[in-house]
């Protein structure tokens, strides 16, 4: 097995704990495997952004929950990653120059956060939806990475939203993001609760259209999981 990140041959190290019980599939090396920073200790209950302390909400979560067309919109967001220099580079790679299989160095970690995410009711009952790409960014890559991620999951997408094509969002500062106009329709309703997927949170704006869009048509509840937290 090869690093998925700097192709150097990954040696597993042999002791009597991996004799017995293998280890896990590893696709990253020790090395590359430290660029990833994974979320933990204090995090903001609705959007997992760090905090001081446990049990806060952030500062951007209350404003949005100020605003009566936001409230209640978007339950929760949780993400696995920080947005470090690392993953900067690797979402990159993954998303814009097209190498799909550079995603299985994150499915051990997203399958593990999604499970400690959500309760298994939840899990059980809740349609996993893809934030859509336009038609247009869709033939670009090649690839949705919201239904990668869900293959990841080994859950199958439910594509309830369709999105019109617009300028893309990293290109956007953050008072454009937020000012976006709702840019999604929906393609089929559900009465069930959904857990919307995506790559990254920035601003939340994007997610919120989203969730929105779905309560209006008749979800009760909307959380989101993404892979990382700007």
């Amino acid at each position: 097995m090869h690093c998925l990140w700097c192709d150097q041959e990954i040696v597993n190290e042999t002791h009597w704990g991996n004799v017995l019980l293998p280890d896990r599939v590893k696709y990253l090396c020790v090395r590359c495997e430290s660029m990833l920073e994974k979320l933990d200790g204090a995090l903001c209950v609705k959007c997992s952004r760090p905090v001081k302390q446990g049990g806060e909400t952030c500062q951007d979560c209350r404003r949005w929950e100020k605003l009566d067309q936001w409230k209640g919109a978007l339950k929760q967001n949780r993400s696995v990653y920080a947005y470090n220099k690392g993953m900067q580079e690797m979402l990159a790679k993954w998303k814009y120059r097209g190498d799909y299989k550079l995603r299985e160095a994150f499915q051990v970690d997203f399958q593990a956060s999604y499970r400690n995410a959500f309760s298994s009711d939840l899990r059980k009952h809740a349609m996993l939806v893809p934030i859509p790409l336009s038609e247009e960014r869709l033939y670009e890559r090649g690839f949705n990475q919201a239904v990668a991620l869900i293959e990841l999951l080994d859950k199958s997408a439910s594509p309830l939203l369709s999105r019109i094509h617009g300028e893309k969002q990293s290109k956007k500062s953050r008072r454009q993001r937020i000012q976006t106009e709702n840019p999604f329709s929906i393609v089929e309703t559900t009465d069930k609760p959904v857990i919307l997927i995506d790559d990254i949170y920035t601003t939340g704006t994007t997610l919120r259209h989203a969730a929105r869009t779905l309560k209006t048509n008749g979800s009760p509840e909307v959380y989101s999981f993404t892979l990382v937290r700007s």
